[in-house]
């Protein structure tokens, strides 16, 4: 929740920056325009200058156009139409700035070569401007949308790992509370932790990489129980103390796959290391492809998502089914 605020914060406040350049624009546009139609083609004096008066026409035509005809005709797609419209609107206006405000006695071809373009110019800028902006209106609806569409679907797929993950580990304490009572209290304390984790720590769209290698510890440490005298496990990480941060219940897609779908006489190689800025995960598993193929699809998909929400260009996912499955993510961490 706290995340969505954010953005719709952020982007009320670029719509809010959206509507003061587009104010700036118009004013800057009009003074410019009266200045060369003033100082620059005009024969008059300010004091008698028929373009003065023809000035508040002129902003009536333009913002006219600017939201009524516009939205009307590009809302239906009326393009053609509205070209015709244009065009006989900037013919009509220039026709009355010549017989009425200038009195000039021209010709049409004359009175067209000579004013069409102080009622085009600002026809063709402030109808770029409106499209332009419309344009960066549908883009920022385009990026809100796909935010919520990012937090709804991280949500989906973090309610898919969470029960699964501790429904394994449930089933170690009730082995456990059966056969060695005395050791299920340390095993409590261990779900308590990810319980924790999960439920609280990981709603953050980031967290420190010490929480989540402490939950991978914990799972490790319980699957050393489930599988002991069955699998060998090797598991290698790093220790140094790192500040990074890195998306919650990403890495335990890998590992948890790598227990699901390995033999039951087999050795897990589990190894995560730190390269720069770069988290390295790298789990191998000996497996047969007709009970995992299927099962470790739906996995290493929902991983792929999240990456890509994630992550997007920020990290490599290699996979390798041979002899042995292997996996290895390496992404940036920030």
């Amino acid at each position: 929740m706290y995340i969505f605020l954010i953005c719709i914060f952020n982007i009320e406040m670029r719509l809010l920056k959206k509507h003061i350049i587009q104010l700036l624009v118009h004013t800057l546009f009009w003074l410019l325009f009266v200045f060369i139609s003033l100082f620059v083609f005009s024969e008059y004096y300010w004091s008698e200058n028929p373009f003065l008066q023809y000035l508040s026409i002129l902003i009536v035509i333009v913002y006219i156009n600017n939201f009524i005809l516009l939205p009307t005709f590009v809302k239906r797609k009326w393009y053609f139409l509205y070209t015709v419209v244009f065009v006989m609107i900037s013919f009509f206006a220039t026709q009355l700035y010549c017989n009425v405000f200038t009195k000039c006695g021209c010709t049409i071809m004359k009175c067209l070569s000579d004013y069409l373009w102080q009622t085009i110019v600002p026809l063709i800028f402030f109808s770029f401007v409106w499209m332009l902006f419309k344009y960066l209106e549908k883009e920022e609806e385009v990026e809100k949308k796909e935010k919520e569409r990012t937090i709804m679907e991280l949500k989906f797929l973090k309610s898919q790992i969470n029960p699964h993950v501790l429904f394994n580990n449930l089933n170690t304490i009730y082995a456990y509370a059966l056969e060695k009572p005395s050791e299920a209290p340390p095993l409590i304390l261990k779900l308590s932790e990810n319980l924790k984790h999960v439920l609280y720590e990981s709603n953050a769209e980031y967290i420190p990489l010490e929480k989540e290698l402490q939950y991978i510890d914990n799972y490790i440490s319980f699957q050393r129980i489930r599988t002991e005298g069955l699998k060998e496990i090797k598991y290698n990480r790093f220790t140094a103390k790192t500040s990074y941060k890195i998306a919650p219940l990403l890495l335990i897609t890998l590992i948890e796959n790598a227990f699901k779908h390995s033999l039951t006489s087999s050795i897990i190689k589990i190894d995560l290391k730190i390269e720069g800025p770069h988290l390295v995960c790298m789990c191998e598993n000996e497996f047969t492809k007709a009970t995992t193929e299927n099962k470790r699809a739906i996995g290493l998909k929902n991983l792929n998502k999240r990456l890509n929400l994630l992550y997007r260009d920020k990290f490599k996912l290699f996979i390798k089914n041979d002899t042995t499955f292997l996996v290895v993510l390496k992404l940036t961490l920030i």
